[in-house]
């Protein structure tokens, strides 16, 4: 049994990650802003019979990062960063607030998190650091300027920290999957569609799933079995890689 931390696993991505892997037998730490619903999914996940705890956890916060560190004496198995939110506007109207907003939960959020629990790792000789990153890690759209800057970092980050630790058992690895039907991004549809002016259909067909060969939404189930792989041993010297589950997406 891993002990495998997630950020924003109340709802979405993490979630799912979440209960999958707990399916598989290990202990899930679940983890959100909203402890309210960080609890609901413990309590989904404990009832199954599986392993998990919750925890209150806003990654913008070091205190908060610390306070959670502390409670779990630094030592976790598996990290997976997916904490993310979003926000649609061109950048002329885009409060640069919410712009700073972002980029302090998807990067240095992820940056706060591992240098928590990086040493514990280190004592273990293990360790799997998996980020969330996004098709737009890779490729660029207009009115995401914030969300978009802060995945291409997220990349970099990956494989600067991925080379700094490459003499211990630790991979540094990030997922970047085409659209997920999510919350947020059932969010973005209606966002873009107001930006663009046009239909929330024509956003699904003529820019969120156009680029794409396959033409589907990437699923959860997909993006976890992807994590549960990159945990064992078959995948110890994959690391520093932005994985893409785009469908044939970045082929063109």
């Amino acid at each position: 049994m891993m002990r495998v931390l997630v950020t924003g696993a109340a709802s979405g991505i993490g979630r799912g990650v979440a209960e999958f892997l707990a399916s598989r037998g290990h202990h899930i730490i679940v983890t959100d802003i909203n402890f309210t619903h960080a609890e609901v999914v413990a309590k989904v996940i404990g009832d199954k019979g599986q392993s998990a705890e919750a925890f209150a956890l806003n990654v913008t916060s070091q205190a908060e990062v610390n306070r959670v560190a502390e409670r779990l004496n630094g030592r976790i198995d598996v990290l997976i960063n997916n904490a993310g939110v979003q926000h649609v506007e061109s950048l002329e109207n885009f409060p640069m607030d919410k712009w700073e907003f972002l980029t302090q939960v998807m990067l240095v959020g992820v940056a706060r998190l591992t240098q928590a629990f990086l040493q514990g790792m280190k004592d273990n000789d293990y360790g799997r650091i998996i980020n969330i990153g996004s098709i737009h890690a890779l490729v660029a759209s207009p009115y995401k300027t914030a969300y978009i800057a802060a995945k291409h970092g997220l990349l970099g980050f990956s494989k600067s920290l991925a080379l700094e630790i490459a003499d211990s058992n630790i991979t540094v690895n990030t997922l970047c999957p085409a659209y997920v039907k999510t919350p947020l991004v059932e969010q973005q549809i209606a966002s873009q569609a107001k930006e663009h002016g046009i239909t929330e259909e024509e956003v699904i067909n003529n820019i969120m799933l156009e680029p794409m060969p396959k033409k589907s939404f990437i699923e959860i189930e997909e993006l976890a079995g992807t994590c549960e792989f990159l945990l064992s041993d078959y995948a110890k010297n994959i690391t520093a890689q932005a994985i893409a589950l785009d469908g044939g997406w970045t082929a063109r």
